[in-house]
């Protein structure tokens, strides 16, 4: 039975009348389980729940008892490159909806260089190259090409990038992709449509499936995510902690990890309908970390400095720097160039952000895999 069949199976609404109705009780009985070594889906729910609230001192200690035990004191650093914002897409909430009347750029091979180059300079050796959805702009063929030029530079390079074919995903792991990471942005079908009226994107299926075909092509590391503020965020977190169960189970060689996006300002004028405040989203990803405790948790700059500094011991394995989030943002920033896709937070260097981890008793890592030691 694929994922896509299992969430079909199972109602928005009751999970979360399931989540609600849990008590005290339930919750003392979650912590229990954790203290036994185990998490169910049953405990699972009971975690997500308004009776856990006040419980996120004890499930923030278990965390990071948990982080530390599996992935030690290390944290992966890793930078984004923007290469193109052409979307056919119409992503009511995203920057590079194709009805907002931005400025669109997509970087030339060249550009790109430049870009990696510079990030580069900054010390980084893991790489996420990022684009709209536009296969008319930014082709298989030129992600290639472009990817071809940039592997020497990098020792790990990701992309967060259109879902592909089995195939097309081959292609690229060929020319040296190892990671990739595809946010569903909300697990509820019902509600997914309204938010992208128009271009591939709308189609719940193929985009909740692109996971799957990402483990069949063989990728090392899987990404999924959930966008925070679009709908009940405790419903988000279980579908997307069964998710993650799911692949890590059928797709045991991929090291399987969740980003934590919280909806942030971009052109256009969609406002946030479910804001996510600080404190829930403490409590989602203790949860997911209880429940999942070997997947890596990534934290991106969209994220205000003072609390990604706090949750560096709360589960988090893996944080951006000094991020840009428009094409040719590291080497024109500012320059009145292409839209980036949303504001970012934590505008702080590569260098202070390590500083704070290494502060905070961890070790920055800026290269955490190479092809050639495997």
């Amino acid at each position: 039975m694929s994922f896509y069949d299992r969430i079909k199976g199972r109602g928005w609404a009751e999970t979360g009348r399931e989540i609600e109705d849990r008590t005290e009780a339930n919750v003392q009985t979650a912590l229990g389980a954790v203290r036994q070594g185990g998490v169910d889906l049953d405990h699972f729910l009971s975690l997500l729940s308004p009776a856990a609230e006040n419980h996120l001192e004890e499930t923030a200690a278990i965390a990071h008892r948990i982080t530390r035990r599996r992935f030690g004191n290390t944290m992966g650093l890793f930078a984004p490159l923007y290469v193109s914002n052409f979307c056919n897409n119409r992503c009511v909430y995203c920057g590079f909806n194709s009805n907002n009347s931005v400025r669109r750029l997509a970087l030339s091979p060249e550009q790109a260089v430049a870009e990696g180059e510079f990030i580069r300079a900054m010390g980084f050796r893991h790489l996420l190259l990022v684009s709209g959805e536009a296969p008319q702009v930014v082709s298989l063929d030129y992600f290639r090409e472009i990817i071809g030029l940039l592997r020497p530079l990098f020792s790990s390079i990701g992309a967060e990038i259109y879902p592909m074919s089995v195939e097309d995903y081959r292609s690229l792991i060929g020319c040296g992709v190892d990671g990739l990471t595809v946010f569903q942005e909300t697990y509820n079908e019902g509600a997914y449509g309204g938010y992208h009226p128009g271009g591939r994107k709308g189609n719940f299926q193929w985009r909740i499936e692109t996971p799957d075909r990402a483990g069949e092509a063989g990728f090392r590391r899987i990404g999924l995510g959930a966008l925070l503020g679009l709908e009940d965020w405790r419903v988000e977190g279980f579908y997307l902690g069964v998710h993650a169960k799911y692949l890590m189970r059928k797709y045991w060689k991929s090291q399987i990890s969740i980003s934590f996006p919280r909806l942030r300002p971009a052109a256009g004028s969609f406002e946030v309908p479910r804001p996510v405040s600080d404190k829930e989203f403490v409590q989602l990803l203790t949860a997911l970390r209880l429940f999942l405790p070997d997947a890596g948790f990534t934290l991106s700059t969209r994220e205000p400095a003072e609390l990604r500094d706090h949750l560096i011991g709360l589960g988090i394995t893996s944080m951006s720097a000094g991020s840009r989030t428009e094409p040719g943002g590291y080497t024109h920033p500012q320059s009145g160039g292409a839209e980036a896709q949303f504001e970012i937070c934590d505008d702080r260097d590569p260098e202070t952000i390590a500083g704070v981890i290494r502060q905070k008793g961890y070790e920055p890592v800026w290269k955490d895999w190479d092809e050639a030691l495997s």
